[in-house]
């Protein structure tokens, strides 16, 4: 690629590189709705590299203000996240070389981020695997209820139908179920599993699904490790927990023999400055002859890496059009957004990560 203002040399002649040639930078468009009477959901991905290191936090900060601040022009009416919250669950001792703040430290961050959303507009949360044991998964205990329980956020309770048992026995919002009626009528139960949720969890979860007063329900279910960038549900994982369902499983036991599951999105994938390596998406039909549009996205490894700067503030905007069934995916970085020098990259418009689908 040509440096804007130097020579580029021929064999015969020296000539300057016009820049209204080689420079073309993509026009910035302010993302709207492309229908006014449309309503749309904010995923924000994997958020732990932002918060382990105090100079990424303000990324996170700026997301959920942009997602604040644009509530009502979008017509936001639900934020998911797809976990991994943190990096560490339960560090007393940052090393410094994958963070520099303690577990508190980062837990804190990341509720108060969210909590500028309180009362505004639900958020659900999934609980990834970094979000359980020490510094990843060593066990199933986890702070996530301590920094995020039910009553945090009015505008979640509200919503909430229902709710299992975390591993440590207390009812949390890492499994539970909220009820939303969309604002053209269709309704919708979202429902977030626990990081490779057990039997008991899956059990749970399809008991609620198959209550009779969610049969024309919509349901959209939130876990955080699901597919993979190849569009396959993961089979298999080597984290030490037992009694662990991973994508196919869920797939299998839950997705597939329900007759309301539309919906299933995931995060967890990714590679160091590869988007594509982020994102996987697939459709398939579950026993109830609808379709299920299964979605992964993260890009906490985007702008450097996993040691990098959190993953460059993207997020995803789907918008539910009012024909009940057509769902429009764009990917948006307000971090890019902010700057008048780099707001022309502030939206990945390749076919993986801009595209539609539709709902039965």
């Amino acid at each position: 690629m040509y440096e804007k203002g130097l020579p580029v040399y021929s064999s015969s002649v020296v000539t300057f590189y016009n820049p209204t040639i080689y420079y073309s930078p993509k026009k910035y468009e302010v993302p709207k709705l492309s229908n006014p009477n449309s309503w749309s959901l904010i995923l924000v991905p994997d958020t732990q590299n932002y918060v382990k290191y105090q100079r990424n936090q303000g990324t996170l900060d700026l997301m959920t203000a942009w997602i604040s601040e644009n509530v009502d022009s979008l017509n936001i009416k639900m934020v998911l996240c797809t976990g991994d919250l943190v990096e560490q669950n339960d560090m007393i001792v940052p090393n410094g070389k994958n963070g520099n703040q303690t577990s508190r430290q980062q837990w804190m961050a990341v509720s108060r981020m969210f909590g500028r959303l309180d009362g505004q507009v639900p958020y659900v949360l999934a609980a990834g695997n970094h979000d359980y044991g020490y510094k990843g998964v060593e066990h199933r205990g986890s702070n996530y209820n301590t920094y995020f329980p039910a009553h945090k956020n009015q505008a979640n309770y509200k919503l909430l139908s229902a709710a299992a048992k975390n591993a440590g026995g207390h009812p949390s919002l890492e499994n539970a179920a909220f009820d939303f009626t969309a604002p053209n009528g269709r309704k919708f139960l979202f429902m977030t599993l626990e990081f490779a949720p057990r039997d008991t969890i899956v059990q749970w979860a399809k008991n609620v699904v198959d209550e009779d007063k969610y049969k024309n329900h919509t349901v959209a279910v939130l876990t955080h490790s699901y597919l993979n960038a190849k569009n396959q549900r993961i089979e298999k994982e080597n984290y030490p927990v037992k009694d662990a369902n991973y994508g196919e499983a869920v797939w299998k036991k839950l997705v597939e023999p329900s007759k309301n599951i539309q919906l299933v999105f995931s995060g967890h994938i990714g590679g160091a400055d590869d988007f594509k390596a982020h994102v996987g998406f697939k459709v398939d039909k579950n026993k109830g002859g609808k379709k299920v549009s299964q979605m992964a996205f993260n890009a906490q490894a985007m702008g450097g890496g996993w040691q990098g700067n959190g993953g460059d503030g993207w997020l995803r905007i789907l918008e539910f059009l009012p024909d009940n069934k057509t769902v429009k995916v764009h990917t948006f970085s307000p971090f890019f957004a902010a700057s008048p020098a780099t707001k022309h990259l502030a939206r990945s418009t390749e076919s993986y990560n801009d595209f539609s689908f539709s709902l039965d």
